[in-house]
């Protein structure tokens, strides 16, 4: 049986991952996928969406260190790859993943500062050179990005970040993305409209080449 492929959609807060997600599920469908399976991280297990909760809120009494936050994030990506994406990749489905690697490299790596060789090094004990076949990074300014989640309702723990947390977070994206053949840099300050026109074209394009 062929093998399933992995995209996986990338961006800051407020740049429509999920709605692309969304959008490349609906397209693979369309080019005649039978199964597509969309995942987020960190979650998509029932230990993950734990994890996913503690990360977002936090405790109340206890700051939730940067080290401590890395790990957490490991942890549920360890249990979503080997536990549903694996699988998924194996039978031959297509997975759609709403985050994967590349959000701990700009966040924990970009934003809190962690450093590249900590973060490449427990990649590569968890992950091993599993990857994402491609990746869509949806680029938006940061002040852009939470003005669109402040209209959404209130701001977790991440999102309460300072807006020089997300420009690093945006400028780490931006530099992994340039010398990544397999990530695609998407304009997320266009209409919805075009968005979609865009990343059905990505996709119609990546499929015919692979």
């Amino acid at each position: 049986m062929k093998l399933g492929r992995f995209i996986v959609i990338e961006g800051l807060e407020g740049a429509g991952k999920s709605t692309v997600c969304g959008l490349v599920a609906t397209a693979l469908t369309q080019a005649g996928i039978s199964e597509v399976l969309q995942t987020r991280e960190p979650g998509g297990t029932q230990l993950g969406e734990q994890l996913r909760l503690l990360i977002q809120q936090g405790l109340p009494d206890e700051p939730l260190q940067a080290t401590a936050e890395l790990l957490l994030l490991y942890a549920a990506r360890a249990q979503l790859v080997e536990q549903v994406i694996k699988p998924a990749l194996a039978r031959g489905a297509w997975v759609v993943g709403d985050r994967h690697d590349l959000s701990t490299q700009a966040y924990q790596g970009g934003g809190r500062g962690i450093a590249e060789q900590v973060l490449n090094s427990l990649r590569d004990a968890v992950l091993g050179p599993f990857r994402p076949d491609l990746t869509l990074y949806l680029d938006i300014s940061p002040a852009k990005g939470l003005q669109r989640v402040a209209q959404r309702g209130s701001f977790d723990r991440m999102e309460q970040e300072s807006l020089l947390f997300f420009q690093r977070v945006r400028a780490r994206y931006l530099a992994l993305a340039t010398d990544d053949p397999q990530i695609v840099i998407v304009s997320a300050e266009h209409s919805r409209a075009q968005i979609a026109q865009q990343i059905q074209q990505i996709i119609t394009t990546w499929l015919s080449r692979n």
